[in-house]
């Protein structure tokens, strides 16, 4: 008995073209599916994450990634909207070990940033994402088409600031800067310098009077020659996330 193929046309918006091939990046294309694979194996087959995939239209019909294409529709493949809501947990990340600059300045920003140093696999990063219900940005595109993931995000730059930028685009998340430590993610606490006058060098202890503690490791941190720069990080990053929930 014959199998039946159904051939279908699909279209990616330019957003997404950065994961398909150069063929399928002007127009509509044609694919063979084997008539049983969902919509949204067929398009991340082509290589594009579903964490990446906003509205899927079907003859102008939304449907869902759960969809199996009959044989002459035609697909539209839309990217997220943005800003981008997650629902069922407030907003947290996980960042892969890539991407530890990227995770600092969230940090500095105050959004709640978890990240690992060492490379401890993909299974254990999209086990930690679902377990702790956070975000998971990486370059790995084959890390945000794991199954077990909970949230995910492809980081689009190798350029820090430009990821920063991207992110704070996408999510427009609620910043509070200065609030957490940007080595290990924990709470900051405001603290006197008495109270850590034994971990000051000279210089420092007669310099500045305005100190705050990490309350999970203990670093202490003051307004020291690089707060400008760090200055102008938080200005700008303030500045981008109220343009994009205007967007909303």
């Amino acid at each position: 008995m014959a199998v039946i193929r159904p051939e279908i046309q699909l279209i990616f918006a330019p957003d997404l073209h950065i994961f398909v091939d150069a063929r399928r990046r002007t127009g509509r294309t044609a694919v063979i599916t084997d008539g049983v694979s969902t919509l949204g194996h067929v398009v991340e087959s082509l290589g594009v994450p579903l964490t990446e995939v906003g509205r899927l239209l079907v003859d102008g019909q939304t449907v869902s990634t759960a969809h199996v294409p009959a044989a002459g529709e035609s697909v539209e493949v839309r990217p997220v909207s943005r800003p981008q809501r997650i629902e069922g947990a407030p907003l947290r990340f996980l960042l892969d070990v890539h991407l530890g600059t990227l995770a600092r300045r969230m940090r500095l920003l105050g959004i709640d940033t978890a990240y690992e140093s060492t490379d401890i696999g993909d299974p254990a990063l999209a086990a930690r994402s679902a377990a702790e219900r956070r975000v998971l940005l990486s370059r790995d595109r084959g890390l945000l088409r794991r199954r077990e993931l909970w949230a995910g995000a492809y980081v689009y730059s190798t350029r820090p600031e430009q990821q920063l930028r991207e992110t704070l685009e996408r999510f427009a998340p609620e910043l509070a800067p200065w609030e957490r430590c940007v080595s290990c993610n924990g709470d900051l606490v405001k603290t006197t310098k008495d109270s850590v006058r034994t971990e000051l060098k000279d210089g420092t202890e007669h310099a500045y009077d305005a100190f705050a503690k990490c309350a999970d490791c203990g670093q202490v941190y003051w307004q020291g020659a690089h707060h400008a720069r760090l200055e102008l990080i938080v200005t700008q990053a303030q500045q981008i996330t109220a343009a994009a929930n205007t967007q909303h």
